[in-house]
């Protein structure tokens, strides 16, 4: 039997802003990007590490450029939107994956200061990265949010708790934002990664003790490695999931299942 597919993960002309891009999951998200043709703006807090991330994709042939940008900051949000309004007249991708995780340790312990930290990064930082980009998406058609959230939104991990909730409210936002924006031609979605090695991660994968408590309840047994969360990304930005929005994709070696 023959047959035929328009599925396509081309993403080429597609102007994508990823924060915290330049180290662990956000990098691989970039180089992923780039590799299927978007111009991919790489945003953190350093613009000297985010300009390393895009000069790596330059060589290997692809289109991006550095940009500063601290979510926690509301006036350098507004900022970087309106230059990418400036420079490229439009937004195409925006993945949201810049996080805050300062505490680790028992909840009843949290200081204010962390508390603080936390969901102004990892909750109002996402809320209106979301927002004043959807509306910059609107102006030419709509596009893809993706909100890297975590399996700790589902499951709270242990002595985790802010960051715990914190994800949780990114899950719900995700919802929120794909129910109201769906009109304006934006599809909102979430990453859920598992147990994954990298630097923001490295209290636990380090740590034998908890990383073998992680991995008892993980049926593959070990810990992702950033390149496996971008293929979820890659689906989510591109036209081939141009029926998905609301969802949450979980990529945890079937920690949740």
């Amino acid at each position: 039997m023959n047959a035929t597919t328009n599925v396509s993960f081309d993403l080429s002309n597609k102007i994508a802003l990823v924060s915290g891009g330049s180290r662990g999951i956000g990098k691989s998200i970039c180089k992923a990007l780039a590799a299927h043709g978007a111009h991919v703006i790489v945003a953190s807090r350093k613009a000297a590490d985010c300009e390393q991330v895009a000069e790596e994709i330059r060589q290997e042939q692809g289109s991006a450029e550095a940009m500063a940008c601290h979510i926690g900051d509301m006036e350098n949000i507004e900022s970087v939107f309106e230059a990418i309004e400036r420079k490229h007249g439009r937004l195409d991708i925006l993945v949201n994956n810049a996080a805050a995780n300062p505490y680790f340790g028992h909840i009843t312990d949290t200081d204010l200061a962390a508390f603080n930290k936390t969901i102004d990064v990892n909750i109002r930082g996402y809320f209106f990265m979301s927002s004043i980009g959807i509306k910059l998406m609107a102006k030419n058609g709509g596009g893809s949010v993706i909100n890297v959230a975590s399996i700790n939104g589902v499951k709270p991990g242990a002595l985790q708790g802010i960051y715990s909730i914190s994800k949780a409210a990114v899950i719900s936002m995700t919802q929120a934002f794909a129910k109201e924006c769906a009109t304006m031609g934006v599809r909102v979605n979430a990453l859920l990664p598992g147990l994954t090695d990298t630097k923001f991660a490295s209290a636990l994968v380090k740590n034998d003790e908890i990383r073998e408590t992680v991995l008892k309840d993980v049926p593959l047994h070990r810990v992702a490695k950033p390149d496996e969360m971008a293929g979820a990304v890659l689906y989510l930005a591109s036209a081939a999931s141009s029926y998905t929005t609301g969802s949450c994709i979980t990529v945890d070696g079937g920690y949740l299942s």
